[in-house]
């Protein structure tokens, strides 16, 4: 109950701004949140983003007392009210972002408390499927749309949604066909636009209030409310009306096919929801104020019946214990308010009048017309299939002879009436009073899709091809749904290719990552050690041969140097050519040594003393070591010798022309000089190495020491464990 008193208060603090926002104000809150990167968590409200505010959380409030009815006496009622809470925070921050990074933060905090709701009965192999699928497509699409936000604060110069949307637009810039493909997939992905439409229908696996709400307002919105909020900076383009005509136009036709041929209740509205976004999708291909004004009502006019529908499925469910139409009918006389709000959200659904349906499905026809007949015959098709859907749900449940359930049906209690009425209601109340919309209409389409002039929204729009339009979806509906009726045990709804192409694909990753992990951890460190110096080899040597740096060379060195050299080439054959480890170890400190003096002749002793304690230790080190280690037996394959040679010799070698490479060029002394200068005022040290170690970098050191320490606990650890008699080298 707190959770729907906090919804329903925010609802109330929303409306409080509707004349402001009404008469073309906004408003906006700012708190710093990241400044060294000029980055600040502010919300922002004008029209488009008080519209989904309102409906969030209005919608939210129902679902909230909904969820006391429905799922009151649940083990896990809590966790779930908690889940869903959220969700609604997440939602709103998403459509109040006033920045990048925000909506990208709160855009992904929607998949994540989604994936929470789809998966809430995780006790099933169903509910976790579908809950991953949802998070790993969706969150797919998040990845492309974060790459596509970066974009846009390069193109734009700015992260500021408000400065963004002010500009000219970046339709004409070098990144705007990448910004576009990124940023409709993240749209495509999240409001399950075709090909993406597969995991929406699964997302039924959650409880029914969390679908009520998912669908209707919140998270299948969010992609919507994306496209139309940087419609004003990416429309106008044959690729922008090219991909939404095309998916939205898909995505609805399909949606209203698939929904038509659903034998559960719950499922078939699932459906319903892919033509309803496919549509709005539709609609925002457009520029001009018809089309935007279509999509703006029709958001709303589904908003309201959607909800309200999944509610009274649910309480069909709830008491009659089947959501399946063919067993459902007469239930009008066991339950008279669900059938009456069920009569409001359907006729909404349908487009009759004196519905809000009905005023968006005018506005779609008179959109369609100033586009393109394919335009409107979709539109006009994906509405008759809905039609007949429509019936299927609201009408075909509650007429007729006595349902054939296990149970007596029973009225729902008054939570799990209170929503589906009020929506129902609200929705005949816009219908008969257009006016009440006008005026937030006008300025978002004016306003926040820089659309030009909305249309005036009339219940009785008077005799023209629009209203013969819709007397062509009524008899088409009309024959969709006497011929749904009359094979009502022969269609049963079942995964689609595009669900089962989707379980395909998983086990053809878990089979390619399975096959990779075989492949690369074999459990053997030669190989672990061969396979990282051979990336090194290939990625350095890739880079000298791109970019081909000039590289001096000269052979004139003291006689002591080429001695030191020597020393270090004997010592390190040493290593490689003995099979003892005692020889290994002096080999391997020749070479230190030798290290160690070139650094005393270039003036470095300090680094050379380092250098020497290293070496010191790990003889040390190594020798105590060899006191628990068993004796070497194992000897190295004659070509696996060769090919470490010549994998060590190459490396070697390109280590060798890096070095070179870089001092060939004179040497940028402005860290350097800076170090020199400060070194002694800021730090009070004369030897500079160890003043950048422990003053300028001492973090860094602190860091380095930890690992040193980890590494000398973890070593001891090994050495005081026993050897087995068995152990092998």
């Amino acid at each position: 109950m707190i959770a729907a008193a906090v919804a329903a208060g925010l609802f109330i603090w929303f409306a409080t701004f509707l004349p402001a926002i009404s008469a073309g104000g906004t408003a906006r809150f700012s708190a710093a949140w990241a400044p060294s990167m000029g980055v600040s968590f502010t919300l922002y409200l004008d029209g488009l983003s008080l519209i989904f505010a309102l409906l969030i959380s209005g919608i939210g409030a129902t679902i909230f007392l909904y969820c006391i009815g429905y799922m009151g006496d649940h083990p896990d009622f809590h966790r779930l009210i908690l889940s869903l809470f959220a969700f609604m925070l997440a939602m709103l921050g998403l459509v109040l972002a006033a920045d990048l990074i925000s909506l990208f933060v709160f855009w992904e905090l929607t998949a994540l408390t989604s994936y929470l709701l789809i998966g809430f009965g995780h006790e099933t192999e169903k509910a976790r499927r579908n809950a991953l699928q949802a998070l790993l497509v969706t969150g797919a699409g998040g990845l492309a749309l974060l790459a596509g936000l970066v974009l846009i604060g390069i193109a734009s110069g700015s992260q500021d949604l408000t400065r963004i949307l002010a500009g000219e637009g970046l339709q004409g810039h070098a990144l705007y066909p990448a910004i576009l493909v990124l940023v409709l997939l993240g749209a495509f992905t999240k409001s399950a636009q075709f090909p993406f439409h597969f995991w929406l229908p699964g997302a039924m696996a959650a409880p029914t209030p969390v679908s009520a709400w998912l669908h209707s307002a919140t998270m299948v919105k969010a992609g919507v409310y994306l496209m139309a909020r940087l419609h004003p900076v990416l429309s106008g383009t044959a690729g922008w009306e090219i991909s939404l005509t095309a998916a939205g136009l898909t995505t609805a036709v399909l949606g209203g096919y698939l929904a038509l041929r659903q034998s559960d209740l719950k499922q078939s509205l699932a459906y319903t929801t892919l033509m309803a976004l496919g549509t709005i999708t539709l609609m925002l291909a457009g520029e001009g104020g018809a089309a935007l004004s279509a999509a703006m009502v029709f958001l709303i006019a589904h908003a309201l019946y959607k909800a309200a529908l999944f509610m009274l499925v649910g309480n069909i469910d709830h008491a009659t214990g089947t959501r399946d139409v063919a067993r459902l009918s007469g239930l009008a006389r066991f339950m008279p308010l669900t059938a009456l709000a069920a009569l409001l959200a359907g006729a909404s659904m349908a487009g009759l009048p004196p519905l809000t349906g009905w005023i968006a499905k005018e506005l779609l026809y008179i959109a369609g017309l100033e586009t393109s007949s394919l335009v409107t015959g979709g539109a006009l098709l994906a509405n008759a299939l809905v039609f007949g859907v429509a019936g299927m749900v609201a009408i075909k449940p509650f007429i007729g002879a006595a349902p054939a359930v296990t149970r007596t049906p029973h009225e729902a209690s008054p939570l799990m009436l209170i929503g589906p009425l009020l929506l129902g209601l609200t929705g005949l109340g816009f219908g008969l009073f257009p006016g009440l919309l006008q005026d937030m209409l006008a300025v978002t389409v004016a306003g926040s899709l820089q659309g030009g002039a909305a249309l005036k929204l009339h219940l009785w729009p008077g005799f023209g091809l629009p209203l013969a339009l819709s007397a062509a979806t009524f008899a088409l509906g009309g024959l969709f749904l006497a011929l749904r009726l009359r094979h009502m045990k022969a269609i049963r709804g079942e995964a689609g290719p595009f669900d089962r192409g989707w379980d395909h694909l998983i086990e053809g990753f878990k089979s390619f990552a399975a096959g990779l992990t075989q492949m690369i951890q074999t459990g053997r460190l030669g190989f672990y050690m061969f396979a990282t110096v051979l990336s090194l080899v290939m990625v350095l040597g890739l880079v000298l041969i791109t970019r081909r740096p000039v590289i001096s060379l000269s052979l004139e060195a003291p006689w002591s140097l080429w001695l030191i050299a020597l020393i270090v080439a004997l010592g390190a054959a040493l290593a490689l050519r003995t099979g003892s480890r005692i020889l290994n170890i002096v080999g391997l400190g020749t070479s230190g040594l030798g290290v160690a003096l070139i650094f005393i002749l270039f003036g470095a002793p300090d680094v050379a003393l380092t250098q020497l304690m290293v070496e010191t230790l790990s003889a040390v080190l190594f020798a105590a070591a060899l006191l628990r280690l068993p004796q070497l037996t194992e000897r190295r394959p004659r070509r696996r010798q060769i090919l470490h040679g010549l994998l060590a010799g190459a490396f070697g070698l390109i280590m060798t022309l890096i070095v070179l490479a870089i001092t060939s060029h004179p040497l940028d002394r402005r860290l350097t000089d800076w170090f020199e200068v400060n070194s002694v005022p800021a730090a009070h040290g004369h030897n500079i190495v160890n003043v950048i170690l422990v003053d300028f970098r001492a973090f860094d050191t602190f860091g380095e020491l930890t690992v040193v320490l980890l590494a000398a606990i973890g070593a001891y650890a090994l050495l005081r464990r026993p050897v087995g008699k068995g152990a092998k080298s």
